[in-house]
């Protein structure tokens, strides 16, 4: 299994207890079957070539296994792997030791790769193409560049922010793949198995009651399952039955939509202070006293995926679904936007 080492002060944080319910190979990986599928071919490639894996680039919303996958694959490879996050690169000297410390064919994972300094990205472009780095001794006329060797390594970027990558270092990368949301089915066999781990014992109504609460997303289902066994455990014997899930669901303040707390604040801001939109996330994020990028990241692909909202040019708008859900009267104009945004997709 893949040797994994930690360093910088904003690497990725890995408790033990969500590590113990990662997947550890390929094969239990559920869910993501294109990328799954197109990633067993490349593997089984460079094994016959003894070739590195190329470089790769994973993209998507938070908690839907980026870090996963980087874990996967140096198990799958029998290689180490090296963790650190974007924000911890500061400079090029930060970036340094990883690059020399990488052994043959070893993987490089950088989380939040989107917010990599200028400065340290030119300075992995060669260490990406080559296999070397260029360091510059001295200063003035008397500095001199020496290029250093690298073994082949790997390089996993993961940025929910594809969009922040600067064109030359996304080219850089040979695969890019897109992670998706999850099926309601999907997310709960990954609260069967989790539970399993757990020594938890779980009917399937109750883990599909779950899974239908977390957002398509499994860290959320994890959440979801840690919190019920909590309560399944203070509140009764341990067993999670349907009953139990609901009410600790309940309890958690996650309604049957899988909105949470901080969904319906945010509906009833766009509604009650806004009259529904159209309003700009700025306006929304100030209001509700939290940054645009908690919203437009976490919040909103939720909301809009589900359609209690849509974006249009002028701003926000709440839909016709997000009223229902609050208990509002439905306003005119959102019935008239909701009108007019199916028929523009029918065309």
């Amino acid at each position: 299994m893949a040797r994994q080492t930690v360093v910088g002060g904003e690497a990725p944080k890995q408790p033990e207890f969500d590590a113990a319910l990662r997947p550890k190979w390929l094969r239990e990986v559920i869910g993501q079957k294109a990328v799954v599928q197109r990633l067993s071919i490349i593997l089984n490639a460079v094994r016959k070539l003894k070739e590195p894996f190329p470089h790769i680039l994973f993209d998507g919303p938070p908690g839907l296994g980026k870090t996963t996958f980087a874990t996967v694959l140096p198990n799958e490879l029998g290689t180490s792997v090296q963790l650190t996050s974007g924000p911890a690169l500061a400079k090029p000297s930060d970036l340094l030791p990883f690059l020399t410390n990488a052994e043959a064919h070893s993987i490089l994972f950088i989380d939040e790769i989107h917010r990599l300094p200028s400065i340290v990205e030119e300075f992995i472009y060669p260490a990406m193409e080559d296999f070397r780095v260029d360091i510059v001794l001295g200063e003035g006329v008397n500095a001199r560049t020496l290029s250093m060797k690298l073994k082949p390594f790997t390089l996993v970027g993961a940025t929910t922010r594809s969009g922040m990558l600067t064109s030359p270092m996304r080219d850089r990368f040979k695969i890019h793949e897109h992670l998706e949301f999850y099926s309601t089915e999907e997310l709960s066999e990954i609260i069967r198995i989790n539970s399993a781990k757990l020594k938890t014992l779980i009917t399937p109504d109750a883990a599909f009651e779950m899974a239908r609460r977390s957002r398509g997303t499994p860290r959320i289902a994890n959440s979801r399952l840690t919190w019920t066994r909590h309560y399944a455990t203070s509140e009764a014997d341990g067993r999670i039955t349907l009953e139990l899930a609901q009410a600790a669901l309940d309890m958690a303040e996650v309604d049957r939509n899988g909105l949470d707390k901080q969904d319906r604040r945010y509906l009833e801001t766009l509604i009650d202070l806004f009259g529904g939109g159209p309003t700009g996330v700025e306006a929304l994020a100030a209001t509700m006293s939290l940054a645009s990028d908690t919203l437009s990241d976490e919040v909103e692909p939720y909301l809009l995926r589900e359609e209690f909202i849509t974006r249009t040019p002028r701003g926000r708008m709440a839909m016709p679904k997000a009223y229902r859900v609050l208990g509002r009267a439905v306003k005119p104009s959102a019935r008239q936007d909701d009108g007019q945004r199916n028929l523009f997709e029918e065309e």
